[in-house]
């Protein structure tokens, strides 16, 4: 079967329901109703960073964007792939977070004490827990403490560095690169500012018994033999400001300038914030608050189904059901600028189809994806509402007929409306 990718288009004005076809291998049908409010006009947003991008963290939509899929080295955000690992690790039980790693010479010389870069100071052949090392890891951004987690679960750097690109793929990351758990220069390290952003998303859902330490202002650590602890405090500058900030990292490194990487909550609303390439620390900080405010200001929350409501469907092929129905996790909600208030909204269900069965019920298999007329983007993953078992050999069979016939059909009107 060949793969194509599946959408429906929708077009919706403030008190109107206008519905439009896309043939792009299957037909779809999903009703939007966009009710946007009166306001002002949201300013546009400029950012001096040379990399940027604000997102929703819980429908996923992208507020605002610049250059944010360039690679750049991360410098020390790539830290938040180095902690996705061993969260993963403790999840799954092969860690906890009372086992030790030792500290080689390598860790301690590259990383520690005479590195004279990031580091918690851990002493030369100590043991340290692993819970130690990740807050040595996120609060004072220790080297040390990612080289001695790198060497601990993989032998080596170079090993980890390979766990480290196999996670990011796993959580959806397409085009981040890496050659060590410490984000120092190394030719393969490259993230871009979106990735960042969905590395931040993913780790606020899925570890929030870990998230917390992101947003710990101070970490004291007492190593073996010294009498009075280290007194790190977090570098993340947004932390400091009332502005909701709760994590998660900060980068500086010569040959790409300052970053960060944050997260703020106001009103119930989380925003996710990722600024690179700016020239100070000072800039670092003021570049992520004016966007974070800006973004909390300009933009509101909207619902358009409620829970369990059929938001359209996929099909399917060789199942014993033509097509599945497709729902959200719980209701689905999109941001939408505040002074669009007579926007227009375009609504596609996007997958690669047709699915093949046996699909279950709660598997993801596709994605509402709106975007504004300002084009302001919104992607809620939406899932299977029922199981869809295979269908005989035989039906498989007819059912390939069909779909090619189908095809065939959709090009023709594709070419009769003048493509898609």
């Amino acid at each position: 079967m060949t793969k194509s990718a599946c959408k429906i288009t929708v077009d919706a004005s403030r008190g109107e329901i206008l519905t439009r076809f896309v043939f792009l291998g299957f037909v779809f049908f999903v009703s939007l109703l966009a009710v946007a409010p009166t306001g002002s006009s949201a300013s546009e947003f400029r950012t001096v960073a040379k990399q940027a991008i604000l997102i929703d963290a819980d429908s996923g939509a992208v507020l605002f964007q610049h250059n944010a899929d360039v690679l750049a080295p991360p410098a020390s955000m790539a830290k938040l792939v180095t902690a996705a690992v061993v969260f993963r690790a403790l999840r799954e039980g092969r860690l906890s977070l009372t086992d030790t790693f030792p500290v080689s010479e390598h860790a301690w010389r590259t990383g520690g004490a005479p590195s004279g870069t990031s580091a918690m100071f851990a002493p030369l052949n100590s043991q340290v827990t692993i819970e130690d090392l990740l807050k040595g890891l996120i609060i004072q951004s220790g080297n040390d403490a990612a080289i001695v987690i790198a060497e601990g679960m993989s032998g080596s750097e170079a090993a980890f560095a390979k766990l480290m690109t196999e996670e990011a793929r796993k959580i959806g990351l397409k085009k981040s690169t890496f050659g060590n758990p410490t984000g120092l220069p190394h030719p393969d390290q490259l993230m871009t500012a979106r990735e960042i952003a969905l590395l931040s998303q993913f780790l606020i859902k899925t570890y929030p018994e870990y998230y917390g330490w992101f947003g710990e202002r101070r970490f004291p650590y007492q190593p073996e033999g010294r009498r009075q602890p280290y007194k790190f405090f977090n570098r993340n500058p947004l932390l400091s400001l009332d502005i909701g900030a709760d994590g998660l990292k900060t980068g500086h490194l010569k040959e790409s300038g300052y970053g960060l990487a944050g997260s703020a909550v106001q009103d119930g609303r989380r925003l996710i914030v990722v600024v690179h390439g700016l020239a100070s620390s000072t800039a670092r900080r003021s570049e992520a608050q004016k966007l974070l405010g800006w973004g909390f200001q300009n933009f509101s929350k909207y619902k358009l189904f409620d829970s369990g409501e059929i938001v359209g469907s996929a099909r399917v092929w060789g199942g014993e059901k033509y097509y599945v129905p497709l729902t959200g996790n719980g209701p689905i909600g999109i941001l939408i600028p505040k002074s669009e208030e007579s926007s227009r909204l375009r609504a596609e269900i996007v997958y690669t189809g047709p699915l093949k069965p046996p699909i279950k019920q709660g598997d993801r298999v596709a994605v509402l994806r709106v975007t504004s007329a300002s084009n302001t983007v919104n992607e809620v993953p939406l899932y299977a509402a029922e199981d869809v078992d295979e269908a005989s050999i035989a039906w498989r069979g007819l059912d390939s007929l069909a779909v090619m016939a189908f095809r065939w059909v959709a090009d023709q009107a594709s070419e009769l409306i003048g493509g898609t």
